[in-house]
């Protein structure tokens, strides 16, 4: 029997040890995949920052290049008012003179022939003939301009009256140049006057005050990130390229792959990934072992309100939209997330410990009470039947007493007086047979005692039994007493509020061939309502805060092992009747 109750703790233990730990995976797993997210969402958060901070530097640098663009009108109208307006009367070095004194880097003077228009003028000359019919949309411009036309085309740049400015662009006859031309032409010569000036300003102006520094502050603040580029989809990775007849090959800034940060831990995956962010509208995330190391990569697709970011598709037409690309060590990562693991495991050992702790005591407090309540039946048990044992004993010596006394009646002729004894004797004697043939004597004991308690409380207490046969009742005594001692005990505490003369309580016991029943009554005014409540609870008690709540939750619990029923019912007349039935 103990086997078998260690097995039944051992395996509920274990049940609650696998919940927990059930638990405590899912805690883990849901908690990993936060910590993720909240990396994400850190990447991300440092994206809108280069968000905002290209925003801000791409207004201030338009502004600035638009500054330029005036610049160079006013040193195109200083330069015109300067020159003969017969450009065969303008010689190269006036222009190196003058380039000088308005503080431009070159001046070029375009003259239009009939199927051309040539850079026939310039201080620089390695411009000197060279043909602009290839260059698009500026060939387009310049027809605009000799047309004495707002220059209009579907390309990055700035308007004036009789001006236009591009963007700053590699130079067609020095690759290794950047620069921003104007060019103003007012139809009072018969050229256009174009001074220039080179990338330095502007890219002066946007290392002091643009996305640059805040590109520098990022990686240099974050522990993980390791390189920031800004990508223009459509040309990425390889940028557009024009291949003159000299085998020269041009690259055009408004069309670079990468036009903010740097890109230089590549993997081959990354044109796709990029196309994917582009096309789809939706932050793609990547993890690829590159050069030996965990990389993580996020491509983030952007869209800004207009078509002013100063680069263009493959095509020449102004963007609004572009991909920035975050490249973090996964490494760091990792331990960062295997740090924050760790202090989570500890919590979850922890927290399991204490789980276990407490299911362990809260079980052992719940055997100690039951083993508690066993107990003191048993004690009852054996007290009672050594009470039984005494009144029988205390009867059979005090025979010859009562005989005396019989005698001693008779002789004195008290007839009256003789009967009345004798009466009592018998009923006394009569209450003891019948107690003695209920045909099991723990049960008769038990009865025995509580009728002896009954009587110190003043409670009428009746009983009957039919056909109580230990042998054949199919079970244990121990049980039986168990459950009719509770039962009684609970009819006596009830009837206890009441006075002396409305103290009832009646026992019926009876066994058939089908099943063993016992009916306990009691008067009870609440009776109606009584049966409402779980009365059947372990813990539940009507009574005072010193009853523990187990009385009638053990009867139950015995009862249903022997695959039984207990149930209550309210009688007429302000009586509560419990009545058990266990199949035989």
């Amino acid at each position: 029997m103990r086997d078998m109750q260690r097995n039944i703790w051992l395996m509920a233990i274990s049940v609650i040890v696998v919940l927990i730990l059930l638990n405590n995976t899912a805690y883990y797993f849901l908690t990993k995949s936060t910590l993720e997210r909240s990396f994400n969402e850190e990447l991300l958060t440092h994206a809108k920052r280069l968000e905002v901070s290209l925003e801000q530097s791409r207004q201030g640098a338009a502004l600035f290049q638009d500054q330029i663009g005036r610049e160079l009108r006013m040193a195109s109208i200083a330069a015109q008012y300067a020159l003969d307006p017969d450009v065969e009367k303008v010689t190269n070095e006036q222009l190196v003179e003058l380039s000088q004194k308005l503080g431009v880097s070159h001046i070029t003077l375009l003259k239009k022939l009939p199927d051309d228009i040539v850079l026939y003028k310039s201080s620089d000359k390695s411009q000197l003939g060279e043909s602009t019919k290839g260059w698009k949309p500026w060939y387009e411009v310049f027809n605009q301009l000799f047309e004495e036309k707002t220059a209009s085309v579907d390309w990055l740049g700035q308007t004036l009256p009789n001006f236009w400015s591009g963007p700053f662009e590699v130079s067609s006859t020095s690759l290794d140049q950047v620069n921003k031309w104007g060019y103003y032409y007012d139809g009072t010569t018969n050229y256009i006057t174009d001074p220039y000036v080179g990338y330095e300003r502007q890219e002066e102006y946007e290392r002091a005050t643009g996305v640059h520094r805040m590109i520098e502050s990022s990686v240099q603040s974050s522990d993980s990130l390791m390189e920031i580029a800004f990508i223009n989809p459509e040309t990425f990775p390889d940028g557009i390229n024009t291949i003159h007849p000299n085998g020269d090959v041009q690259g055009h800034k408004v069309q670079e792959p990468i036009f903010y940060g740097s890109y230089t831990i590549k993997s081959e995956k990354d044109t796709e990934w990029v196309q994917k962010a582009y096309l789809t509208k939706q932050t793609v995330t990547a993890k690829e072992n590159i050069n030996g190391k965990e990389i993580f990569k996020m491509f983030i697709p952007v869209f800004t309100d207009d078509n002013g970011i100063n680069i263009t598709n493959r095509d020449g037409k102004p963007m609004d939209s572009y991909v920035l690309m975050l490249t973090s060590d996964y490494h760091i990562i990792q331990e960062k997330l295997d740090s924050q693991f760790l202090n989570l495991g500890l919590i979850i050992i922890v927290l399991t410990s204490l789980s276990l702790l407490i299911a362990v005591a809260a079980m052992r407090y719940y055997r100690q009470s039951r083993d508690k309540a066993v107990k003191v039946t048993q004690e009852t048990y054996v007290e009672e039947i050594n009470q039984l044992f005494q009144s029988i004993r205390a009867q059979r010596h005090d025979f010859v007493n009562h005989v005396q006394t019989i005698h001693s009646l008779a002789e004195l002729e008290k007839s009256k007086e003789l009967v009345a004894y004798t009466k009592e004797l018998t009923g006394d004697i009569r209450l003891m047979n019948d107690i003695i043939n209920i045909g099991n004597p723990a049960i008769a004991a038990l009865v025995r005692s509580k009728i002896s308690q009954a009587e110190s409380y003043r409670i009428q207490f009746s009983c009957s039994f039919t056909g109580l046969n230990m042998q054949e009742m199919g079970v244990k005594t121990l049980d039986v007493n168990r459950m009719l001692g509770n039962l009684i005990d609970n009819a006596f505490d009830e009837v206890l509020k009441y006075s002396e003369d409305r103290r009832h309580v009646t026992l019926v016991g009876k066994q058939t061939a089908d099943h063993l029943e016992f009916t306990i009554t009691n008067t009870c005014e609440q009776a109606e309502e009584t049966i409402l409540k779980p009365i059947f609870e372990a813990g539940y008690s009507t009574k005072e805060l010193d009853h523990q709540g187990l009385g009638l939750s053990i009867v139950k619990s015995i009862v249903e092992k022997y695959k039984g029923d207990v149930y209550v019912k309210a009688e007429p007349n302000g009586k509560l009747t419990f009545i058990l039935k266990i199949p035989l």
